[in-house]
């Protein structure tokens, strides 16, 4: 068990029940979903990362709480062969929340920033902490060049069932795509610490694509 992650669930649940068996087994499911053997990138370590930066950040946040519950369901949900991981990611969530006695405008909260995760793209005047956990989730980008290019390595094995031919274009695309927003990180903080890096990298990453 990752007991600093399970320590860092059960804080956030036991703010809506009491019930530690729900905990704990909702807990164990997640913990299952993110040790699958296909997720080398998207996995513990990863929600680990996240929970890490949601801390770190969490006095610009307006609530610690729905930004961790929604880290640790915004990829409970995750194949590489699917389209709607997202979608599936967020019902399971208001499933499980609405088990845990989480009230329905928190959980739709949680759902939209599962949600928004699919694009990276929010609306203007939602939530802020749904541009912070989008900022979370792409920190890796901007991460030194050892650490990203172990992070590409680890998301073409989990796109494993897709020769080069298929898989070099599509993630050339996902890299334009990024490389063509005005920014690619929503927050002021995390536009100032990461954003050059992250386009440095996506740059080396293409050329690296280009080349193979």
């Amino acid at each position: 068990m990752n007991q600093n992650l399970f320590q860092t669930w059960q804080a956030v649940a036991s703010q809506y029940t009491q019930n530690d068996s729900l905990i704990r087994q909702f807990w164990e499911e997640l913990e299952k979903a993110y040790s699958a053997k296909s997720c080398y990138y998207h996995n513990l370590h990863h929600l680990e990362a996240m929970c890490y930066l949601a801390d770190v950040h969490q006095q610009q946040l307006l609530s610690l709480p729905m930004v961790a519950l929604a880290n640790f369901y915004h990829d409970v949900v995750y194949s590489a062969s699917s389209k709607v991981n997202e979608e599936k990611s967020a019902e399971l969530a208001q499933r499980r929340l609405q088990a845990l006695g989480v009230p329905q405008e928190e959980i739709a909260l949680v759902e939209e920033m599962i949600l928004a995760t699919k694009n990276h793209q929010t609306h203007a005047n939602g939530n802020p902490d749904v541009l912070w956990l989008l900022d979370f989730d792409l920190a890796i980008l901007g991460a030194p060049w050892e650490k990203y290019l172990l992070y590409s390595q680890q998301i073409r094995k989990e796109y494993s069932l897709y020769p080069d031919f298929l898989y070099n274009p599509g993630r050339k695309k996902v890299l334009q795509r990024f490389l063509e927003k005005k920014t690619i990180y929503l927050t002021g903080v995390f536009q100032a610490e990461y954003e050059p890096l992250a386009r440095i990298n996506l740059e080396k990453e293409f050329l690296l694509l280009n080349a193979s």
